[in-house]
């Protein structure tokens, strides 16, 4: 396809895609005349990714780069998902530095929520960045002397438990490095605020059911 085609189908401009090819984040096209390429489905896979990491995960340009490096050498989907949803770093050098500091900061937070990690039985690994995002909501609850700690979030976990099971049927039918990871992205970054929305929508149900009844007998009482 030409490069019009690339940035109909992709969504991104042209001055963006010229950028990442000087950039080198995307791959040279195929030359077919002298200021003129094609470019293949590829090329289409690595460009809706690397809008989808800079445009909503608002990575930079350096992280961008890195990441698309390890997926093209992991040629792992469990990695690869890892990679995408931050749940490990692209780097080796940032896993070792990331261990290095969790364990010199870990809190009472994390702690509790190793133990949520060991109750639910997953294996996830120890550098994962939830754990960190989890401790500090869990930190500031008991700050706040509120009555949630992490035994309370047991049954909202096994919620998550069979949510994820929906997310990663997501992630078959595919056994191409770029689609698979793109895939990662929809399914961990796009569908996030759709999931959110629907939590709301449930929560208003929930509240007319439940309070709104209420409501209406103590104004006809």
């Amino acid at each position: 396809m030409k490069i019009s085609e690339l940035s109909r189908r992709s969504g991104v401009s042209i001055p963006a895609i010229k950028y990442y090819l000087r950039d080198g984040l995307l791959p040279p096209g195929h030359a077919t005349a002298a200021n003129q390429a094609s470019y293949s489905e590829d090329h289409l896979h690595r460009l809706r990714l690397i809008r989808t990491l800079i445009g909503v995960r608002r990575l930079p340009v350096s992280s961008v780069r890195e990441i698309l490096g390890a997926i093209t050498e992991e040629g792992d989907l469990h990695q690869i998902f890892g990679i995408v949803i931050d749940a490990r770093p692209a780097a080796l050098k940032q896993k070792q530095e990331q261990d290095a500091q969790a364990a010199e900061q870990e809190t009472t937070g994390v702690t509790d929520v190793r133990r949520l990690i060991s109750e639910m039985g997953w294996d996830v690994a120890t550098h994962t960045a939830a754990i960190q995002t989890l401790g500090d909501v869990l930190d500031a609850l008991s700050e706040l002397k509120a009555d949630i700690d992490w035994q309370t979030l047991l049954p909202y976990a096994e919620l998550a438990d069979r949510t994820s099971e929906l997310d990663v049927e997501q992630m078959h039918g595919t056994s191409d490095l770029l689609e698979q990871a793109e895939r990662a992205v929809l399914v961990s970054v796009l569908l996030e605020p759709a999931l959110l929305a629907l939590r709301r929508l449930a929560q208003e149900d929930k509240s007319a059911r439940l309070f709104s009844h209420t409501a209406e007998k103590g104004n006809g009482d």
